[in-house]
């Protein structure tokens, strides 16, 4: 990479975040001239948590914007000389991600003031914003009392200073800095101050409401998706129309929305509990008549074999428990996608199922266990799945009645 010796890049966004418009010069380009250094830029790089701009330079469309430490990469969709240029940059996109990135302050100070819980990260996407805190769990109670000081900020429309300190005597801060020299300090009046290097509104009034949209445990900790200013109004009126959606399918009020899900809820287990017992029953009919079919060989045992249909591995259990139920029994159930099979035998069967299977599977590559009434494994295709079913019943002694 070939560059400019003691250039380094003035990042313009440190002191405005305002700015829309602005001319630089190009210093040095790599790959053609797709990847541009100009001498001071307003765009902002991928940095924090924190999306870059988009915009143009000289028209050209800007595709990325990476921090190099020293200097700031533009990413062009097309060449770009080394001359003076004219920059502008995606203002929609900005603000909204100000609107975020402030948002994602006052609501972290309200979580750490309120309810003692650090924001451990951050994360602004184009649709949605995260933050991860320092705990296992957060009630929703205790949420909707956050999320409602963090909009009563808002409403009082604090200003929002920016400024830089340096870090040896910067006070108050709410996660500390392990940096040295001058820092940039945003400041939430009488609510935060932060170290941060990412743009930020001028006033709290200007994030507009702030919505919690969801809550998730990753790993240790809680993700918080929430949304900020006009993020957060769209998706209430979204969540509104489907809301009002389902109760008009249902000939329902809004309010009534919440007893009607209960409802349905409660029907659908007791449905779910019908089907179940469904199950079973059809399950006996079946093992049964494969049993009345079923010769009994010299020691009273009846072998029989049953081929079950794709996407019917549920009903194993059933069938195994029809089987064991029944003298002398003993169920060989295959099961084609994956490639199952599944040894039931009633307690005077005189067969330990696990052991039986395992010693069947294992010559055919596959693997399986379970206990002495009841074993379950897989193999690894369909002529395998058939060798086994052949295998398991000679074993057990006898043709199999199907």
């Amino acid at each position: 990479m070939i560059t400019v010796p003691g250039v380094t890049t003035e990042r313009l966004y440190c002191s405005d975040s305002y700015l829309r418009e602005f001319t630089a010069t190009a210093v040095d380009r790599q790959d053609g001239g797709r990847r541009l250094y100009l001498d001071r830029t307003a765009f902002y790089p991928t940095s924090g948590g924190q999306p870059h701009d988009t915009g143009s330079i000289n028209g050209v469309p800007l595709l990325d914007v990476v921090d190099e430490e020293d200097r700031i990469a533009h990413l062009l969709a097309e060449p770009v000389g080394l001359a003076a240029v004219e920059c502008r940059i995606d203002w929609a996109r900005r603000h909204d991600l100000m609107q975020q990135h402030t948002g994602q302050h006052l609501l972290s100070a309200v979580l750490a003031d309120r309810l003692g819980h650090q924001t451990v990260s951050v994360h602004f996407g184009t649709q949605l914003s995260t933050i991860d805190l320092d705990t296992g769990a957060v009630d929703a109670p205790h949420l909707r009392e956050a999320e409602a000081a963090a909009n009563a900020v808002v409403t009082a429309d604090r200003p929002v200073n920016i400024g830089f300190e340096d870090a040896a005597t910067a006070g108050g801060l709410r996660r500390p800095t392990d940096r040295s020299g001058p820092i940039r300090v945003v400041t939430i009046e009488g609510v935060d101050r932060s170290a941060c290097g990412g743009t930020h509104v001028r006033r709290t009034g200007e994030i507009g409401p702030i919505l919690i949209r969801g809550v998730e445990r990753v790993k240790r900790q809680v993700r918080l998706e929430f949304l900020c200013g006009g993020r957060a109004t769209t998706r209430a009126r979204s969540d509104f129309e489907l809301l009002h959606g389902m109760a008009s399918a249902a000939s329902a009020g809004l309010d009534e929305v919440p007893q009607l899900l209960d409802r349905l809820r409660q029907e659908h287990q007791a449905s779910e509990h019908r089907r179940r017992e469904l199950e079973e029953q059809l399950s006996g009919y079946r093992v049964r008549d494969l049993y009345a079919a079923a010769a009994p060989g010299p020691d009273g045992r009846r072998v029989l074999m049953l081929p079950a249909e794709p996407g019917s591995a549920e009903l194993l259990p059933s069938l195994a428990r029809a089987a064991q139920a029944l003298p002398h029994a003993s169920l060989v159930v295959t099961c084609p996608d994956p490639p199952t099979v599944m040894l039931a035998v009633a307690p005077d069967a005189g067969v330990h199922a696990a052991e039986l299977l395992k010693a069947v599977l294992t010559d055919l590559g596959g693997r399986g266990g379970g206990s002495p009434q009841l074993a379950r494994g897989t193999v690894p295709g369909p002529a395998e799945l058939a060798a086994a079913a052949t295998r398991l019943c000679t074993h057990l002694g006898r043709a199999p009645a199907r």
